[in-house]
């Protein structure tokens, strides 16, 4: 039976059998750390009976809850949301709904710990089988973000990435998501997408 639990700084030095997959990113340490630090509970991994690991999901929070406008008034946004970075199963343990239980792990602490209104995550287009894998678990194109992608697109530009959105419990009208195909024909700068990071309040 496999282990499902907290991402652990010493993991870093196990998962690289999982990080040669091609759609895999692979950042720094530094960049590990920070997530590590800053939202412990959005960092997951997925270990066999025999320790190696199957699989992982590195998250953040994002966004505010008001902002306020050049005359002084507030208003309030619906911006809050937890984010995948980065998500990935190694090609062998493919297929058994890990990246649905880790996924589910990450929604649920962005809903609770951190109050957000829906989940979000960015993907490439081409990437037919994670997009269909994304649309299974409830998530939908919210938009097309224009040359998110650096490289591998035809003939080695740049390529458009997808933002896919899945609603959380406290967007109770569903108004941070939109339907795919409207997504797929709203596009936007990658500055666009920029979020003030949120990290995980004090108890």
């Amino acid at each position: 039976m496999s282990l499902l639990r907290p991402f652990k700084a010493t993991d870093l030095f196990t998962f690289n059998s999982v990080n040669l997959d091609h759609w895999t990113e692979t950042y720094s340490l530094a960049f590990y750390f920070s997530y590590l630090t800053q939202w412990p509970d959005l960092v997951y991994t997925q270990l066999s009976p025999s320790g190696t690991t199957m699989g992982y999901v590195v998250g953040k929070a994002e966004g505010r809850e008001s902002t306020t406008g050049a005359m002084g008034r507030t208003r309030p946004l619906k911006d809050r949301h937890g984010h995948v970075t980065a998500i990935t199963v190694a090609p062998e343990y493919r297929r058994l709904g890990l990246a649905k239980g880790m996924m589910d792990l990450l929604e649920r602490a962005s809903a609770t710990t951190y109050n957000g209104y829906f989940v979000d995550l960015f993907v490439r287009p081409s990437n037919h089988v994670a997009v269909a894998m994304y649309e299974g678990l409830g998530y939908g194109v919210y938009r097309k973000v224009k040359e998110y992608y650096q490289g591998g697109g035809q003939a080695g530009r740049d390529e458009d990435g997808f933002d896919m959105r899945k609603a959380l419990p406290r967007d109770t009208k569903k108004e941070t998501v939109r339907d795919g195909k409207v997504g797929r024909n709203t596009v936007v700068s990658p500055e666009a997408t920029y979020f003030e990071p949120f990290p995980k309040p004090r108890r």
